[in-house]
Parts: C-alpha cells; structure tokens; sequence
C-alpha cells in the first residue's frame, strides 16, 4: 500500500473506538468548563476575552486575517476561535464533541460573530466540510495534538483542506510541558520533574480522571480518556511528509495560566517561571505552508 493510499484508508476500529470514548469523555468536561474560571465565561460570549489565549508573537506569525477562509480544528468552546471572527475572518471550528460544539454556537451567537461551527472527528473532516471546501488558514493546538493517535494521517487531512500556498499554524503544548506534566501531580512541589514520556511510541494513554484541568466539581459521565504523545521530530516529519514547508519555528517560555505556584505574570499577561528557575520551553509554535 502507498503512503498517500495508507492516509485514506480507514482508521483502525481500535484507535476509532478510543477517539469515541474521547468524545464521550469531552462531552462531559463541556459543563464543567463552561462554568469554570479558567475559562472565564458567564454564558455571554461578549463577556469572553478570546485574546487573553493568544501570544503576541501569534497574531504577528498569522498576519492580517481579514477577508481570510479560517479553520479552526479541535476548537472545544471556541474560545479562541472567535478571536478569528473579531478579525475580520470567514471562520469555521470544527471539534469531535457535540456538547462542545453546542456550546461554542452559542457563545459566537451571544458575541454576535458569524462562526460557522461543525461536529467531526479530525480524520473525518474533509468529509465532514464538503470535498470541495478549502481554506487559507488552518489554525490548531495548545492541548490538541495528544488526542490524536496518527499525525500522518493528520497532516494528510490539514494538507486537503487548504488552498495551493495555505497556510497551518499549530501553538502546541511543547513536549517538554507534557513530560514534566501539563497540571500539578498530587502532593507536587516547585521542582521541575520529568514524570511522562516526551517521545511517543509506546501507543495510547488511557486515563480516568474524575477532575479535567479546570477548576469546578467532578466530571459526571465519561471518566475515561485516551492520549498519545507526539515528540517534534515526528510532528515536522508528519507534516514535511504531507508536502508543507515549515517557515517558522518557535519554543516560548510561556503559558497563557499558572502551571507552577511560583510563576510570574508577564506585561503580556501570561506566565512564565521566575529568573532563578531553569528557562526551558513551554509552548511549540509552527507555521507550515503547503508547497504543492
């Protein structure tokens, strides 16, 4: 089988499964984190600062985005996704929960933002767009790229849905962040310790974990969940693989929350560890254009 032929083929009904259980498990964070602080919603998506997840260095690697075709894969609540409609962009979100994506259409109905929101797996998305939809800019990350078992086949799917010269923008968690952990360990103190892989490899990651990363009370539904770590080195391949040319690459020692107790607030308003702690990176940023 060729590799462009291995791409369409279907997705293995282990790994199908386990992105269902995913879906199950994200319909059931959906509550929680609407009514979470972190993420800072009252209901009103006018009340909602969508910048306040976007670095500076961000809007300067995506440039103007008026009159831009955007798309926005594993969107969740939209949160960010609106920042592209304040822009001026012709916006669309796409995420495998339907309560999340139930959610962010109301947020962008309450903000008054004409986002154009669809429920489907990543891997399904061309289907789910229309063979024939095709955008300028494919925005995609922090804390997205762990829910998805084949990068291959990922970057084969981002490549199909942009333009000839389009442009994907992936501001990832670095590996790094999530070797270290990307929340406290019970009983964790300041010290930087390695606890999980940095490398993928080693297949899925099942976790049951009854509290997601926000604050609020106690999932109540799916529990369960499954992640797979990916290392940069496979993220380039994948996508130099589906024919883009990486333009720009960034490691940023930031993060738009507090991992560590002892963070400090930067004039952006995100956080980074204070001077005396090891300068290590925290977020990947990656600007690919597609080449054929």
């Amino acid at each position: 089988m060729t590799e462009a032929a291995e791409h369409h083929a279907p997705l293995d009904p282990a790994l199908r499964w386990m992105m269902r259980i995913n879906e199950a498990n994200w319909d059931a964070r959906t509550p929680v984190h609407l009514a979470s602080a972190f993420y800072g919603l009252t209901g009103k998506g006018r009340d909602a600062d969508p910048d306040r997840w976007f670095g500076d260095f961000e809007w300067a690697d995506l440039g103007d985005l008026a009159g831009r075709d955007v798309l926005h894969l594993q969107c969740h609540l939209g949160t960010e996704t609106l920042a592209f409609a304040r822009r001026g962009a012709r916006t669309t979100g796409l995420d495998l929960s339907g309560a999340s994506i139930a959610a962010a259409r109301r947020l962008a109905a309450d903000a008054g933002l004409p986002v154009d929101y669809v429920q489907a797996n990543v891997y399904d998305a061309a289907e789910a767009l229309g063979t024939e939809r095709r955008f300028d800019v494919v925005y995609t990350g922090k804390g997205a790229l762990c829910y998805l078992p084949d990068l291959d086949r990922w970057a084969a799917t981002v490549a199909a849905l942009l333009r000839p010269g389009g442009r994907l923008y992936l501001v990832e968690f670095h590996p790094l962040l999530g070797s270290l952990g990307p929340k406290p360990a019970p009983g964790e103190g300041s010290e930087l310790l390695l606890r999980h892989d940095y490398l993928g490899g080693r297949g899925a990651i099942r976790r049951d974990s009854t509290y997601t990363y926000t604050d609020g009370p106690a999932v109540r539904g799916t529990t369960e969940s499954f992640e797979w770590m990916h290392g940069i080195d496979e993220i380039v391949n994948a996508l130099t693989g589906a024919g883009f040319g990486i333009t720009r690459l960034r490691e940023i020692d930031e993060l738009p929350w507090p991992r560590w107790p002892e963070m400090v607030r930067t004039p952006g308003g995100w956080w980074r560890l204070p001077a005396a702690s090891p300068r290590i990176p925290l977020l990947l940023a990656l600007l690919g254009t597609r080449t054929d």
